[in-house]
């Protein structure tokens, strides 16, 4: 049991919450810079990027209040649901393949699901759609996406090459300064 007089500590530092709200506000500002080209914007390469180095918890923190402050901008309906529920799951398939030390050592490993990220994404979100949406057929609907899920395959494959040696510079540095105090 702990003690009663000692201080709890918290679950984020000031300096950690900081540096997730400076990725959320990177995260809206790049999906609306990017919203005139189809699919194609850093959010999910800055998702799969935190997973790397922060963990699952941290990216689908990051990942929830990217995809509301964005909606609420863009247009809220069902499919922010669905939009959260794609991205959990591909956060939580990387998370996972993280585990196995070859993907986790590897960034060529992590670059190539980037890749694949943005058709698992759009397999997801169009198996809840057909549901959500009472659709009669699955395979046709999922079809007429697979050139938006391809423009945001290469879309991760390009900001996570971009992107994640940005990111980890940033991160030593709140770590650094973390230790520091």
């Amino acid at each position: 049991m702990r003690n009663s007089k000692q201080p709890l500590k918290p679950v984020f530092s000031v300096r950690e919450l900081t540096y997730l709200a400076l990725i959320v506000a990177a995260c809206v500002v790049g999906r609306i810079l990017f919203q005139p080209i189809p699919n194609v914007q850093p959010m999910t390469a800055i998702f799969l990027i935190i997973t790397a180095q922060l963990g699952f918890g941290r990216s689908l923190i990051v990942c929830l209040l990217s995809v509301i402050v964005t909606n609420l901008y863009m247009g809220m309906g069902l499919w922010t649901i669905t939009q959260i529920a794609s991205y959990t799951v591909v956060l939580a398939l990387f998370s996972g393949l993280l585990k196995i030390p070859i993907v986790g050592k590897t960034f060529i490993t992590q670059w190539s699901f980037s890749f694949f990220s943005g058709f698992i994404y759009g397999f997801v979100i169009s198996v809840i759609d057909v549901q959500v949406y009472g659709m009669p057929a699955f395979l046709p609907y999922y079809l007429q996406g697979v050139s938006f899920d391809f423009l945001h395959s290469i879309g991760n494959f390009a900001f996570f090459l971009l992107l994640t040696p940005i990111f980890q510079r940033l991160l030593k540095r709140v770590e650094g300064n973390e230790k520091a105090r």
